[in-house]
């Protein structure tokens, strides 16, 4: 038999699945959307401008998300040729995912806050609701920071010479492999932990009414 404390884990974990899908349609949507607008449409063709979460989600990436807090969906492709000005363009386009789910959290926090005006709604909504919310604002923190592969990492680059620029670029896939094993090993918990409070209590005091 379950325990109460088990059967509320159990709750959050499914609530968790369709947040992460959500949260992760509108981060790479709207990597999709400002890469078409700035002229590189490689991702409006691959079916990329979509809230169908089944095209832009890593089966490995979203059940560490689920169960290790972090992971990671599939990338856009971008095809830097198609920029005009591929530093800054690039780095206008790694913005918009974190920031697209700093909207969607301050959203959701408006929708949810109309909500509970309604008298019987079951507190599972609005369960839900805090834990959309604060995956979005996770997923902007973790992702603005500036290490690469990470959005952050993009528009830092976009202020740096060219030939660190590319040095980096050459070596993002061991930089990564590096990250991994430091966020496995704990050692951004604690400061991840405190932006992502630091964000989310700012969402919540702004925008919650």
């Amino acid at each position: 038999m379950f325990s109460a404390f088990s059967n509320f884990d159990w709750v959050i974990i499914l609530l968790r699945i369709p947040a992460i899908l959500l949260a992760i349609s509108v981060h790479e949507s709207a990597h999709a959307i400002v890469s078409d607008k700035l002229g590189d449409p490689s991702a409006k063709y691959m079916g990329r401008i979509s809230l169908n979460p089944f095209r832009h989600f890593d089966i490995l990436g979203t059940v560490m998300m689920l169960f290790l807090g972090f992971g990671f969906a599939k990338p856009v492709q971008i095809n830097m040729r198609n920029l005009k000005h591929p530093k800054r363009d690039s780095a206008i386009i790694a913005l918009a995912g974190p920031l697209s789910n700093l909207l969607a959290a301050i959203a959701a926090t408006l929708l949810f806050s109309a909500l509970s005006y309604i008298k019987g709604l079951p507190d599972v909504v609005f369960l839900f609701a805090q834990i959309f919310i604060m995956l979005n604002t996770g997923l902007f923190v973790f992702n603005m920071l500036p290490i690469p592969p990470l959005d952050g990492s993009r528009i830092i680059c976009a202020f740096l010479p060219n030939k660190i620029y590319y040095k980096l670029l050459q070596y993002e896939r061991y930089i990564m492999i590096a990250m991994f094993v430091l966020i496995f090993a704990g050692f951004f918990d604690t400061p991840l932990s405190y932006l992502n409070g630091v964000v989310y209590n700012f969402v919540i005091s702004t925008f919650a009414f």
